[in-house]
């Protein structure tokens, strides 16, 4: 798993994980089993096998770190092309699990508060209530704008073309 802060390391500490990566590839090279290689270098068994099956499949350069974590923009260079002519547009990618950064969490938190003590023995009630709730943040304006605030981002006012 990659995280976005390295997985929680000092850059000295990934340093260390990526010479044990690179050693266990020099090991693999020289037909060390992965049981004696995860012994050797002090790290579990299953970790050695992925290793090893990775490194089978790509080689040396397959246990290389792949640069920084966080999760990868998945829209094409065609659509990225496209919304870069719309300059009142501006995309912002986001780490993988950012419900802080994300003005939606915070609707949706309002929302489950204002729910939280309540009964509902059907889904189609709650399921109106929920809209109601919805329907009235559309006229409270500034409590939009404060779900918008509080994650740090700024909203500008598009220009008429």
């Amino acid at each position: 798993m990659r995280y976005a802060d390295g997985g929680g390391l000092t850059a000295e500490g990934r340093l260390r994980r990526k010479s044990v990566r690179m050693r266990a590839a020099e090991l693999f090279e020289q037909r060390v089993k992965p049981s004696e290689v995860a012994r050797r270098l002090r790290v579990s068994r299953k970790s050695a096998c992925q290793r090893h099956e990775l490194w089978r499949d790509g080689g040396a350069q397959a246990l290389a770190s792949r640069g920084p974590g966080g999760s990868r923009c998945r829209l094409s260079s065609r659509c990225l092309e496209k919304l870069a002519a719309y300059d009142w547009l501006t995309v912002f990618l986001l780490p993988a699990y950012s419900p802080g950064l994300n003005p939606v969490e915070w609707v949706w938190a309002h929302v489950k508060r204002s729910l939280a003590n309540l009964a509902i023995m059907a889904l189609d009630r709650l399921e109106a209530l929920v809209r109601n709730r919805l329907k009235r943040l559309q006229y409270r304006p500034d409590t939009l704008d404060g779900f918008i605030a509080v994650t740090g981002l700024t909203l500008n006012t598009p220009t008429s073309p």
